[in-house]
């Protein structure tokens, strides 16, 4: 996941830096000035931003209600007489200073659960889209926002869809491809191709997508790949997609 920190104390800055990289699957971009870490959000739409409250330029509260809505907010603030005010902002969480890895990798995971609730409800919002296939010698319709990954097994492949039924269907991996919308699928091996809003967590290795227990392996020539549109495409993805909860 992609996320920002700004904070004017640049100690409270590296604590939350060596606790993101501790997590392994999250990178973090520090602002010391409230003004140019708001225009990086505003340019690049992170999943998580970790907000001081009290900052020299302007404060937490007047920053975090000019925040996209598609961010994901956790307040770290050593002023605890702001939690109640934090949720006027729809904040996560608010981390009280100073605090512990554990406690930060409770308030991750709310930000994990929002960010989640966040897809199914946009999709659920979202006219269907859906694409034609042959299945055991029938035209069958399927839904892409139903679709979590593909697998290839020769001239067929097989659909992973989010109710844990699959479909098999005698089409190549690439033509798969070819059909489904771009940059919102991305091959991470020669046999898998997954869809971008489903994956909850990534490494070099292996891919866990949103209701599969296994995880998918990314093989060495899809590393690059892969890391590249999960930064530029899919904060533009998810962003560019209406929510009903927006800041006050």
């Amino acid at each position: 996941m992609n996320c920002i920190a700004i904070d004017d104390e640049p100690i409270a800055l590296g604590i939350i830096k060596k606790y993101c990289e501790r997590m392994g699957d999250m990178s973090l971009e520090t602002f010391t000035n409230p003004h140019l870490g708001l225009r990086r959000i505003i340019e690049e739409k992170p999943d998580i931003v970790f907000l001081d409250i009290e900052m020299n330029g302007m404060s937490g509260m007047e920053l975090a209600r000019q925040l996209p809505d598609s961010v994901c907010l956790i307040f770290t603030t050593a002023y605890a007489d702001y939690a109640l005010e934090s949720y006027e902002v729809n904040a996560v969480d608010f981390l009280h200073k100073p605090f512990f890895y554990q406690r930060f990798v409770k308030a991750v995971d709310k930000a994990r659960q929002w960010i989640k609730m966040r897809k199914v409800t946009t999709m659920a919002h979202r006219p269907e889209r859906l694409i034609t296939l042959k299945v055991e010698y029938k035209n069958v319709q399927v839904s892409v926002d139903n679709i979590v990954y593909i697998e290839s097994m020769d001239n067929y492949v097989k659909l992973h869809l989010l109710d844990n039924s699959t479909l098999v269907s005698q089409i190549s991996l690439k033509k798969m491809e070819e059909l489904l919308p771009d940059k919102e699928f991305v091959r991470v091996h020669r046999s898998y191709l997954v869809a971008v809003t489903k994956i909850e967590r990534y490494n070099k290795q292996s891919i866990k997508l949103m209701g599969i227990d296994e995880e998918i392996p990314v093989g060495r020539n899809y590393v690059t790949e892969l890391g590249d549109l999960l930064k530029d495409g899919f904060d533009r993805l998810t962003a560019s997609l209406s929510h009903p909860l927006r800041r006050k």
